[in-house]
């Protein structure tokens, strides 16, 4: 029987902590993302004009939500291209960023 190399486990290792990390999202690369959000969502939480607020919603519901405009489920043209350019592990990481803003 073979068994892996040392290196090969240590791969799939590294692979697995990447893979969580991306799931947990990560807030450094939100906060780099975020600056396009930050255009029309005000940082300071506040409403305007419409444009809802984004700071401190949980994360399961802000991915809920990047999901539905990228899968064009949710109607507003300006979302449905940001999100669409948007990968799972950006969209994690915003999420992971704008829960911890107050």
């Amino acid at each position: 029987m073979a068994y892996p190399s040392a290196k090969a486990m240590l791969f799939v290792l590294a692979a697995g902590a990447v893979q969580e990390n991306a799931a947990a999202g990560d807030r450094e690369l939100g906060q780099y993302l975020s600056s396009e959000c930050v255009t029309c969502h005000r940082p300071s939480g506040t409403n305007a004009q419409g444009i809802p607020k984004i700071i401190g919603w949980p994360e399961d519901q802000f991915i809920a939500v990047m999901n539905a405009y990228k899968d064009k489920q949710r109607d507003n043209p300006v979302m449905q291209t940001i999100a669409g350019r948007l990968e799972a592990g950006d969209i994690a990481a915003l999420a992971a960023y704008f829960r911890t803003q107050k």
